[in-house]
């Protein structure tokens, strides 16, 4: 009976307020009858708003009845928000852990292991803390707060959301949708490297711990040349598992054992994703813990390693000049936005799904905080092995010197006394000697030479690794740990595709498990690009320009979305309604104005330094063991102007043809919002407009706002 009469109110007119009326006296009289028949009211098992399973927090939550339903939970004494006319049918989490788990695995990923530490000992060490948490305070939480909330509001994915926001802002999120279909495209060659690496860590010696052979066909055999020239990781990284070309133009043979793990990994994440959130729900209880586990095992092990103490020197020795640099503040914010997930849809599709009711205020922090210290903790694991390899280097170093002085009868503490390269230092019956090349041992420059990214995952980890006793072990956690931190952010990714797809009902008779089957498919076969010779390079130019400047101009409209449009006093309200609290101005100046100015300073720092410093590839050069810099061609950067177009036109094309009177997107279901069942559970009275919203934000008595235009009517009930 509360399924058909909420499905009879939401396809009825929005003027049949006498019939929505009789509804919700129907409706509570049904339910005072359950409650006297069953003796409790705890009608519903599934998370959500009738669900025990989260209770709310609110200052202003009074036990008792509310609105003719109990709200009490059973046995508990806890109030429980029920809505009078029944819930929505759209799925929901089965816990309020599982959404949390869900979204820190997606908030948190590689770039918190792989990018930060590289960036905090490249912009001031323990100085760049400094710009990193500003950036978080004005442009990470604010905007993490906005999507959470503005999904649990309009209870739609990215698409359906800012087409209720405003008809012409649709563009926004079928942009969040291309960008989320991009980026998926080459996360997922990562997770398929992670695999490859994690298959031959079960071998008895790591293939990576010392250079192959060269086989000739008279039996003989030599050290490989190439790897001579470079590292046993750095060998295997670009020649065994990459099959690297010389350029990006030349893609060579294909790598049909890179190809199979791409399979493998797009398998993996069907899986995980069949049944929506009700499949990767569960996923992440694994895939969101289990980087943490092994995170703490690394930590007790790298802490006991030689010369720890000296890479955790290194990270966070503060260098205050570095303040003055605008770069350092630059990376610190681009490195906040993009480890949050911000822009991407994920956020506003997981948050759909949670009850009306939720404390989405708390989520933001909590999860933040968790993405930021996470970072923080990863980069004392990955810089105490760090100096642990860099402190090997340097006492081999030392030892080979040493030896070297020793055979000439040199002292070793003596090097400002030594005669140059090339000097001849004694004649005799042997013949003349001269003075050899003399290694140079330089702590701090073996510290130096960190990378980030799959530099620093695939050869300078792994080259650390290599000097662990049971070095199988540590290499199998390390690359499992790998895998889960990719895996579950790929879930929120491609989530927030799918979920856009099915509230548009682009294919209404199409399951959505079917959907998302095929979407993993496409995807599958379109990221064979990354799986030849060239393909390491294509994914350089995916991971530079696919997602960073699409994401910023997102975000960018996306402030302007609420603040200018749907307006910041009709979303502080919304809050209100949803966790009893209102916003605080701090955050109202942020949306409207320190978070789109940090937006538009980070997008064009970023198009001055690729204008100043021009924009390329690094290229493995075989013969000398290094990478090189090219220049992208010019089909390279055709494909980039594609990637950042095909992205962000959507934004103003969706405007020009709504304003022509042509749908792009046709969704006209408003979103199911029982405000007057949530004023009256959180005892909410009128806001009243203070001095500071009128000054700083142009609110009006009446609730209207200066250069703002509100598209509906915020207190309509189940909307």
């Amino acid at each position: 009976m509360a399924n058909t009469a909420h499905l009879v109110r939401r396809q009825s007119s929005q003027n049949l307020n006498p019939q929505r009326s009789l509804d919700r006296l129907e409706m509570k009289e049904l339910r005072g009858r359950l409650v006297v028949e069953n003796g409790n009211s705890n009608l519903s098992h599934n998370y959500g708003a009738t669900n025990v399973a989260f209770d709310d927090t609110s200052p202003n939550t009074k036990t008792g009845k509310v609105g003719g339903g109990s709200k009490l939970g059973s046995g508990e004494g806890k109030q429980v928000f029920r809505p009078e006319g029944g819930e929505e049918e759209r799925e929901s989490w089965d816990s309020k852990l599982t959404f949390l788990l869900a979204t820190i695995g997606y908030a948190v990923g590689l770039g918190n292991v792989w990018r930060f530490p590289y960036l905090a000992q490249k912009n001031g060490g323990g100085a760049f803390l400094i710009p990193y948490f500003v950036m978080l305070a004005i442009e990470g939480i604010p905007i993490f707060y906005l999507e959470l909330a503005i999904g649990q509001r309009l209870r739609k994915g990215a698409i359906g959301v800012w087409n209720q926001v405003s008809p012409y802002l649709g563009g926004i999120g079928i942009s969040s949708a291309v960008v989320s279909f991009n980026v998926a495209l080459y996360y997922n060659t990562i997770i398929a490297w992670c695999l490859f690496y994690f298959v031959q860590s079960f071998q008895s010696e790591l293939p990576w711990a010392s250079c192959p052979n060269r086989y000739h066909a008279n039996g003989s055999y030599t050290v490989e040349p190439e790897c001579v020239t470079s590292t046993p990781t750095q060998y295997f990284w670009y020649r065994t598992t990459l099959m690297v070309s010389e350029d990006i133009n030349s893609p060579e043979a294909f790598n049909w054992k890179i190809a199979l793990a791409l399979v493998v990994a797009w398998v993996l994440v069907y899986m995980c994703m069949i049944k929506g959130i009700a499949s990767s729900g569960k996923v992440v209880y694994v895939t969101a813990t289990f980087p943490y586990i092994v995170l703490i095992i690394f930590f007790f092990r790298g802490v006991t390693l030689k010369g720890m103490s000296d890479g955790l020197r290194h990270l966070f020795t503060p260098k205050w000049w570095t303040l003055t640099d605008p770069v350092v503040w630059l990376e610190a914010g681009t490195q906040i936005f993009f480890s949050l997930g911000l822009a991407f849809g994920g956020l506003i599709a997981f948050s759909s799904y949670n009850p009306v009711n939720n404390n989405c205020y708390r989520d933001a922090i909590m999860v933040s905080l968790t993405n930021c210290f996470t970072s923080m903790f990863a980069g004392i694991v990955v810089f105490s092995v760090i100096g642990f390899k860099a402190t090997m280097i340097y006492e081999r170093c030392l030892e080979e010197r040493n030896s070297i002085l020793a055979s000439l009868a040199f002292n070793p503490l003596e090097l400002a006394s030594l005669p140059p390269e090339g000097t001849i230092i004694n004649v005799g019956t042997n013949g003349t000697q001269v003075m050899p090349p003399i290694p140079e041992c330089d702590l701090e420059k073996e510290l130096d030479n960190s990378a980030s990214g799959t530099g620093l995952a695939f050869i300078i980890f792994t080259e650390a690794i290599n000097q662990f006793p049971g070095a199988q072990f540590w290499s199998i956690l390390f690359f499992l740990m790998l895998f889960t931190l990719g895996i579950d952010s790929q879930f929120g990714t491609l989530e927030g595709v799918v979920t856009s797809i099915v509230d548009m009902k682009l294919f209404p008779n199409l399951r959505k498990e079917i959907l998302t089957g095929v979407l993993c498919l496409v995807c599958c076969t379109i990221s064979m690009a990354f799986a030849h010779g060239a393909g390491n390079y294509v994914f350089i130019l995916f991971d530079n320009f696919s997602g960073n400047f699409p994401l910023l101009i997102i975000a960018f409209f996306e402030c302007v979305g609420v603040s200018y449009v749907y307006g910041l006093k009709r979303f502080a309200d919304d809050i209100e309604l949803m966790t009893g609290r209102r916003p605080g101005l701090y955050w109202l100046i942020c949306w409207k104005y320190l978070s789109p100015l940090a937006m538009l300073s980070i997008l064009v720092a970023s198009f001055v330094e690729i204008i100043m410093d021009g924009s390329g590839y690094p290229a493995w050069v075989s013969s000398k063991g290094i990478t090189e810099r090219h220049e992208w061609p010019l089909w390279a950067l055709i494909l980039i102007a594609f990637l950042i177009l095909i992205s962000v036109l959507w934004i103003p094309v969706v405007g020009i043809c709504r304003a022509f009177g042509i749908l792009i997107i046709e969704d006209n279901d408003k979103a199911w919002f029982p405000s007057e069942d949530l004023r009256e559970f959180h005892g909410i009275v009128p806001h009243q407009v203070t001095t500071a919203e009128k000054t700083l934000f142009c609110i009006r008595e009446d609730g209207t706002e200066g250069l703002c235009c509100p598209t509906g009517d915020v207190d309509e009930d189940d909307t």
